[in-house]
């Protein structure tokens, strides 16, 4: 398979140091150079053993014979395959390890071969091209002296064993499975052949995984009972002898869910794309600002003992410790008086430290450091980090990087004032989910009310539809989500799993994709259509996490009236950027602070793992970064949209149950009875579907809607103005027309239904009073 590789636009144009940090040559030609050479090392190691390759083959012949001896045969076997494997490292990845379990399993095949060759010598005898050669002497020579022929082969043995553990990355039960030969002397019969070929099948994680499809029985319960287990006194005996039934499941029908395509490769993307870091920060005298802040408190009667500095790229941390019987009340007054003295301005005092008996007092820097993706995304916190969808923040006060799981979140919100950095912290989001995963794993939905800011990620596979920019889209996306959540429940109920980590690590096909949903500005949204807005969210903030769904809000007006009290029980996870007022950070993290920031990326986040908000300051990328990974993306696969993201298909009513695709439930219903009783009213439908007048109101205007009915008229019914056929499109010769005629037991006397009418009036104009009065205030 011929992997594509992007070439980055523009390369004459890049800096020097970036060219030094590339090289001369890309890496992935380097590698190919390094397979070739292999492949080439491997054949003419062959033909050398077959006297083909003259007198450049005898010599390397003899050199093979004499550094490893009889092990040089297996020379020419073991670059094959190392060359395969470099060859195609989207099936196999060669990683360190599996380079030092190879140096330990050649020590220990040539200490094993010149064992055998010195078998009944009472030392070790060096002679080229026969035993372990020259590399199997030195290591058998000095263990044999030591401890004798028989210790130094078991010690050999055991770095056989140690070298093929290493080089595997498997345990010693796995590897002695693999080579059990006891098996070969009990009888088999085909059931016990089959069983066997299970177990060999499930060693080192190669389990044939179990695949459901739709009107398909799983496997699952068909192994477990053929599976054998150990009994006591090393004998055998079948679990479906123990009385245990197969069991199967089967899929539910009509299961309408958003499979991801099997089959496809893990792509890298290459750092490369990215930037690294050009600046460092500038704190200033810090000796000075040390002392300054001792003798202030100091001077307020506050003994304190100076501690650690640390130097962040954004603000510099002086801490300290306050004498015993100090209370944190009488430090956190100062604030003001420390800011006048240090001639900085605005400090943050974080009393305490999380984990230590110290106080931070958080100073800006001179000078900021741009902290850059490229950098978080390469460090040791970030690959040590464990999770299906991380996100590379920034670094902290103490210039530690950070990485979160929004799987474990499961959602995130993010609020600040304009231009604090929220749309580059989504950028940062967005690109850190596209550096992990292909879109076999990840599917995007993004909606950006303001059409200028995300719209440029339009074109990459990851994306179910294209870039959102309309409210109504935006709806119909949201009840799609409520929707696949449901289907996706359906569909783990009917499996016997959990949540999506276990359904995925339990099937090869049909694997379900995290799906992430990011909205750019949830105050337009709330502004324009609340209800639907807020069910939606708080339904999917509940109950998604499970099915792999998750969710990332921001907004920049962080109100009681946008990030509503059910919208921040459910999403505890929370990024301020700088705001105006502590009452707007309270609103965001329920603690203040988030007014005394800085701005440019500087945030506090807080989640349901932390008790307090941590600094940081916000990974930066530019539009030249953002563009570059863009364009890979699109040269790696075209787009597949679903089209039902946004097409029109029910409202969403309270309880998050989907209505009709024209507005309501009963709409259907309503149109027979109309059509029955030749006439329409509120009074009607109230007494046929037993609902409130202001529902029977509402049925009336969505069938005026479509042109069933005509407009009111006083208290007069309406008239229906389409019949049955034309309604259903049915042809008028294949049909009788229906009797105007209804139930006499289900209908009014003139008398009440005037009586039903009027009070309809009243309560219409009783209701119009109440909007006017509401108007006025």
């Amino acid at each position: 398979m011929r992997k594509k590789h992007y070439r980055r636009r523009g390369e004459r144009e890049a800096t020097e140091e970036e060219a030094d940090e590339r090289g001369v040559l890309n890496p992935e030609t380097k590698k190919s150079i390094l397979i070739i050479i292999l492949f080439v090392a491997a054949l003419l190691a062959l033909l050398s053993f077959f006297d083909l390759a003259g007198g450049l083959g005898i010599l390397f012949k003899k050199g093979l014979m004499a550094f490893l001896g009889w092990g040089a045969f297996a020379f020419p076997i073991v670059l094959l395959l190392l060359g395969y494997f470099l060859l195609f490292p989207e099936k196999y990845r060669v990683k360190p390890s599996n380079y030092l379990g190879l140096v330990f399993w050649l020590l220990g095949l040539t200490g094993i071969l010149q064992f055998i060759k010195d078998v009944g010598e009472t030392a070790a005898v060096l002679s080229a091209e026969s035993g372990g050669g020259y590399l199997g002497f030195f290591i058998y020579a000095p263990l044999q002296k030591i401890m004798g022929s028989a210790a130094a082969l078991i010690v050999l043995i055991a770095i056989f064993f140690i070298s093929l553990i290493i080089a595997f990355n498997a345990t010693l039960n796995q590897i002695l499975r693999k080579i059990n030969v006891f098996r070969l002397f009990r009888p088999a019969a085909p059931e016990d052949e089959a069983e066997t070929k299970d177990w060999e099948t499930s060693e080192e994680g190669w389990a044939e995984e179990e695949v459901f499809q739709e009107g398909e029985e799983t496997p699952r319960a068909d192994k477990a009972a053929e599976t054998e287990i150990m009994a006591a006194g090393f004998t055998k005996k079948r679990v479906a002898e123990l009385g245990v039934k197969k069991s199967t499941r089967e899929l539910p029908a009509g299961l309408k869910v958003t499979f991801s395509n099997n089959g496809r490769r893990k792509i890298e993307v290459p750092f490369s794309l990215l930037e690294g870091r050009s600046t460092k920060p500038t704190s200033g005298d810090i000796k000075a600002n040390q002392e300054i802040i001792r003798q202030t408190l100091e001077n307020f009667g506050i003994p304190v003992e100076m501690g650690d500095v640390n130097v962040g790229p954004t603000v510099t941390q002086f801490t300290f410790k306050p004498s015993e019987g100090i209370k944190l009340s009488r430090i956190t007054a100062l604030q003001n008086d420390l800011a006048l003295a240090l001639a900085a301005h605005p400090i943050r005092l974080e009393a305490p430290i999380p984990g230590k008996s110290l106080v931070g007092v958080e100073v800006p820097n001179q000078h900021i450091a741009v902290v850059k993706l490229k950098d978080i995304l390469e460090s040791d916190d970030f690959k040590k980090k464990k999770g299906r969808l991380k996100i590379g923040l920034g670094e902290d006060v103490a210039g530690r990087c950070w990485a979160v799981d929004l799987a474990g979140m499961p959602h995130l919100l993010i609020a600040g004032a304009t231009g604090s950095g929220k749309s580059v912290c989504i950028n940062n989001i967005i690109i850190s989910l596209l550096y992990q995963c292909s879109p076999d794993e990840l599917r995007l939905i993004i909606i950006d009310p303001k059409r200028v800011e995300l719209t440029n990620y339009n074109g990459i596979p990851h994306l179910l539809t294209p870039v959102i920019t309309e409210v109504d889209k935006t709806i119909n996306a949201l009840r799609w989500l409520v929707r696949e959540m449901d289907e996706r429940f359906r569909l783990l109920n009917s499996t016997g799993k959990r949540n999506i980590e276990s359904y995925n690590a339990g099937v090869l096909a049909n694997r379900l994709p995290y799906i992430v949903i990011i909205i750019d500005e949830l105050a337009d949204l709330m502004a324009t259509a609340a209800r639907d807005v807020e069910g939606a969210i708080v339904r999917l903030a509940q109950m998604a996490r499970a099915v792999g769904i998750h969710l990332a809000v921001a907004t920049q007006r962080p109100s009681v009236n946008v990030i509503t009290g059910l919208i921040k029980a459910n999403i505890t996870s929370r990024i301020a950027f700088a705001v105006a007022s502590q009452v707007d950070s309270r609103t965001i993290l329920d603690f203040s602070g988030a007014e005394k920031l800085l701005g440019k990326g500087d945030l506090l986040f807080t989640s349901a793992e932390i008790s307090k908000p941590r600094r940081i300051q916000g990974a930066y990328l530019t539009d030249a970064e953002i563009e570059r990974v863009i364009d890979f993306w699109k040269q790696q696969r075209e787009p597949d949209y679903n089209e039902e993201v946004t097409e029109k298909s029910g409202q969403m009513a309270m309880g998050g149950l989907s209505t009709s695709d024209d507005g309501d439930e009963l709409l259907g219903e309503a149109k027979n009875i109309i059509l029955k009783a030749g006439k329409a009213s509120a009074s009607l439908l109230q007494r046929r579907l037993r609902v409130g007048y202001a529902r029977a109101a509402r049925l009336l205007d969505l069938l005026e809607e479509q042109g069933v009915i005509g407009p009111g008229d006083g208290a007069k019914p309406r008239e229906v103005l389409m019949t049955e056929d034309e309604i259903y499109n049915i042809p008028a010769e294949t049909t009788e027309r229906y009797n105007d005629e209804s139930d006499e037991s289900d209908e009014l006397s003139d008398e009440e239904e005037t009586a039903i009418e009027d009070d309809n009036e009243k309560t219409e104009e009783a209701e119009m009073t109440d909007d006017e009065n509401d108007e006025e205030k």
